[in-house]
């Protein structure tokens, strides 16, 4: 994968100082502004590659749309829900989080919640600092033989997991993703939520803001729920439905809660934290001197991975992109792409495509197919105002209408694999077939024509499709010396009779293709 250049950034909040360093150490130009207003931002952004937050800065679609430079957003920390990931995804702009710099610190914290949850801890000090000694009000209960059932088993989850078991806590769960028996090998018992929620004493949440986990607890779980049933949320607020849970507070259904995360933040209802029954702190998960050094020096030293082209960690909307760092996949992309470019080109009509199928043959190109119809497809859509990356490119066909599939044959003759692609527009059906030889792309076949010798595919090409004539090559040669363009190579088709295309390498580009009209029924020019 060629690498992203990134020469500013701009860091909008208090960030360790080890991420300015490191960016600068390897010639990224830093500016730190914190605590701008969103006016300020959309003023600031336009003038930076870059830009790194942790949680306070809103990415909102508008701050997007201002940054007319910006190749990525960097969230120092886990989650990416203050970013507009979708907006960001259309525009090509990759968004990477940290997914490892905090866990242990919110994990830490999560533990330290649900022992104060059990002993009653914060009530107690802020009793004996008003001179009272209450020892019976306080009266709490051990974590030991209690259930505790973790929504969301990754890596913060499974941190809480192992911490709790040392207590002696049953430790139950449920992720959609997480493989049950992988975490049964870190003592974590899966199950439905059904079955979840009538078994838990105590349960912690440790999800991604989603549409599918909005309210995750809300009136009808807690219901389901033991009674005085105890709950810690240290994720995103919103997870735990907050009034359904200040319902099930004053109802008796949920015996305590500790929240470190709100809807709104900081909380301008009071409700939840005015709550006998409620501990509440400011979002302090990712709140210590490690973290913070840890996720500051983390999202730099992706940056600066992703800028040198080594590697892309953490990214939350370029999946495609993340499998193409090698010169191997560097490679077979920029086939994709050339003949994708090849086959634009030649859609003389310039109708929209309605089809695309990308089939790569041979075990060379098994594990590049998915970056491959994305690098095909970036040829295919690129055009005056709308250049695709592998960020955007396949959102941007499915906005187009184009149906995308693809496949894989596992046998194939040459030793660089093949590249197969066929597109429909306006009912008109082109094929094109390429492949890799010494690690550079060239074109075996164009619709029907089989190039007698493989044409490749870089430089200034003309496309002519015309009947078989001897006398071709010498007639085009003929009209473009008269403007001036020498043929710098010529491929044609193994065929001899019928249409067939061709390939002629140009100096330059032809400046009117009607002036081969008399010459050829079709003709297309491009530069790769």
């Amino acid at each position: 994968m060629a690498p992203v250049s990134i020469k500013t950034v701009l860091i909008s909040e208090s960030v360790d100082p080890r991420c300015r360093t490191l960016l600068e150490a390897n010639g990224i130009h830093v500016t730190e502004k914190p605590s701008m207003k969103k006016e300020e931002l959309l003023a600031e952004i336009k003038d930076y590659d870059g830009l790194v937050v942790r949680s306070a800065t809103k990415v909102t679609a508008d701050v997007i749309d201002a940054a007319s430079k910006l190749k990525i957003i960097g969230r120092a920390g886990t989650g990416v829900d203050n970013v507009d990931v979708d907006a960001a995804t259309k525009r090509g702009i990759i968004v990477m989080n940290t997914p490892n710099g905090n866990s242990i610190s919110a994990a830490e914290l999560t533990c330290a919640l649900l022992m104060s949850l059990s002993r009653n801890v914060p009530q107690a000090v802020m009793s004996m600092r008003d001179g009272k000694w209450d020892r019976k009000k306080f009266m709490g209960t051990e974590l030991y033989g209690k259930a505790l059932g973790i929504v969301g088993l990754g890596r913060i989850g499974k941190e809480v997991a192992t911490r709790m078991q040392s207590f002696g806590m049953r430790t139950i769960g449920y992720d959609p993703i997480t493989a049950p028996e992988v975490s049964a090998g870190w003592g974590v018992e899966q199950m439905d939520l059904e079955q979840l929620w009538p078994q838990c004493d105590y349960i912690t949440v440790h999800t991604p803001l989603l549409p599918s986990t909005v309210g995750l607890l809300n009136d009808e779980s807690f219901a389901k729920c033991k009674n005085g049933v105890k709950v810690v949320n240290c994720a995103r607020g919103g997870i735990i439905d907050e009034a359904a849970l200040l319902r099930a507070l004053e109802s008796g259904r949920c015996g305590g809660a500790a929240l470190d995360v709100f809807v709104e933040e900081p909380p301008k209802d009071r409700s939840l934290v005015n709550h006998p029954n409620v501990l509440s702190c400011p979002h302090l998960g990712a709140s210590t001197t490690e973290a913070q050094a840890r996720c500051g020096e983390d999202i730099a030293l992706q940056m600066v991975d992703m800028v040198k082209g080594k590697k892309l960690v953490g990214a939350v909307n370029a999946q495609v992109l993340a499998s193409a760092f090698s010169e191997d996949c560097h490679q077979v992309s920029r086939l994709g792409q050339a003949v994708g470019a090849v086959l634009q080109s030649c859609n003389t009509s310039k109708k929209p495509f309605s089809r695309v199928q990308v089939t790569t043959q041979g075990d060379c190109m098994k594990s590049s197919a998915g970056y491959m119809t994305a690098s095909v497809l970036m040829g295919l859509l690129k055009q005056p105002g709308c250049c695709p990356n592998l960020v955007n490119v396949l959102r941007l066909a499915e906005e187009s209408g184009v149906t995308v599939t693809h496949g894989h044959c596992p046998s194939g003759d040459l030793a660089g694999g093949v590249c197969r692609v066929q597109v429909t527009a306006s009912g008109c059906s082109y094929r094109a077939s390429g492949s890799l030889q010494g690690g550079a792309p060239v074109l075996l076949e164009l619709c029907d024509s089989v190039f007698r010798q493989p044409v490749s595919l870089t430089g200034k090409l003309l496309f002519c499709r015309a009947p078989a004539a001897p006398q071709l090559l010498s007639s085009v040669a003929g009209l473009l010396a008269t403007e001036g363009i020498e043929v710098e190579s010529y491929s044609a088709p193994a065929a001899r009779s019928g249409d067939g295309w061709c390939c002629v390498g140009l100096s330059s580009l032809l400046g009117d293709l009607s002036a081969l009209k008399p010459l050829v029924k079709e003709a297309a020019q491009l530069a790769i």
